[in-house]
């Protein structure tokens, strides 16, 4: 079995979309983010320094969308993705992301996109 690290319902605003008013007006999404990675490490050592930070990932991932102008939430889950696997542990990252005011009469809309190291 895989050990897993995962961030759940970080909530940021993002210039995402192919939508004049999309390019122009920040809207929320939704990313949830499951990192595989061998923990065993870090469970005997009870150190930092023996697993993957998900603080600093976070921190990553909030630069990212906070700096980025995605036409696509495809590219923007892979872009996020790509930061989960530059960590050395990580061995794939399954990354959702949802936009709530995407669709009139959906609750949301999104992507789920996995890499593999």
């Amino acid at each position: 079995m895989t050990d897993q690290i995962f961030i759940k319902n970080l909530s940021l605003d993002a210039i995402v979309g192919i939508n004049e008013h999309e390019r122009h007006h920040r809207q929320k999404i939704i990313i949830n983010v499951v990192m595989s990675a061998d923990l065993s490490a870090a469970c005997r050592s009870d150190s930092i320094d023996d697993t993957v930070d998900y603080f600093v990932i976070c921190e990553h991932i909030k630069t990212l969308v906070d700096n980025s102008q995605f036409f696509l939430v495809e590219s923007l889950a892979e872009a996020i993705a790509d930061i989960c696997l530059s960590d050395k542990l990580v061995t794939s990252a399954q990354v959702t992301i949802e936009k709530p005011e995407a669709l009139r009469h959906a609750e949301s809309a999104g992507v789920v996109v996995e890499r593999k190291r």
